[in-house]
């Protein structure tokens, strides 16, 4: 199954804007595209249900599949990390169901995106952390970083822990995201050179202040590769 999952250098630096990005993209190219949130927190209550916004968008640009409990199965309300979340409501997050419901998505579609909840070694149960979830899935991952001051720091400590943990985790790439009206010109451009130097994985692309990317990347063909290079 070709996939590619989504992570980033922390919580807030774009990751469903990206991966809506390329839900998008993958549609537009006759593509059937699954998208997995395993799990959310901070999410609305509507209608005796919590939803999770980033559930929705990423349904949305994946063009409606299915329904929003196959996108994101476990949601909590409290703007926690996941398992502090849903210990404030009395439970628990079900590891095994993190898991499980990738299966639909499997047999339903083409290539399927898979996006975490905050950075890579975010807690995601009380035993797992997204890199586990990564782990097991098999899934490339493509790492957004915010182009903004100290994204260098963040990208390259993102990509050791992608090397080292476990056996290592695949990297696609990564994904400068460059909506941020915090960030000058000056530390733009520099954070673009030196993520080319430095990190070992290519930087695939980055994404203009006014929304898309800027270079075209082969989503497709990235999510079906076995062998990529290790952060």
């Amino acid at each position: 199954m070709r996939g590619l999952f989504i992570t980033g250098t922390d919580t807030g630096v774009g990751k469903t804007y990206v991966a809506a990005l390329v839900a998008r993209e993958l549609v537009a190219a006759d593509y059937r595209v699954g998208v997995y949130k395993p799990v959310a927190s901070g999410c609305q209550q509507v209608e005796g249900n919590y939803v999770a916004d980033d559930a929705v968008q990423l349904w949305q640009a994946a063009g409606c599949p299915a329904t929003l409990e196959h996108v994101c199965p476990q949601r909590f309300a409290a703007p926690l990390a996941p398992p502090l979340a849903a210990q404030a409501e009395g439970k628990e997050v079900d590891a095994d169901r993190l898991r499980d419901g990738l299966q639909f998505w499997e047999e339903a579609c083409d290539i399927v995106l898979v996006e975490g909840a905050g950075g890579l070694m975010s807690p995601i149960s009380d035993d797992d952390y997204n890199a586990d979830l990564a782990i097991d899935f098999g899934y490339p991952l493509v790492v957004v970083a915010p182009n903004v001051l100290g994204t260098i720091n963040a990208t390259l400590q993102t990509l050791i822990t992608a090397s080292t943990y476990g056996t290592g985790l695949e990297v696609a790439g990564i994904v400068l995201n460059g909506q941020s009206q915090l960030t000058d010109e000056a530390t733009s451009a520099g954070n673009l050179v030196e993520l080319k130097r430095r990190a070992v994985p290519p930087l695939l692309t980055t994404v203009a202040l006014e929304g898309g990317f800027e270079t075209t990347v082969p989503w497709w063909e990235l999510g079906g590769q076995e062998k990529l290079t290790k952060g």
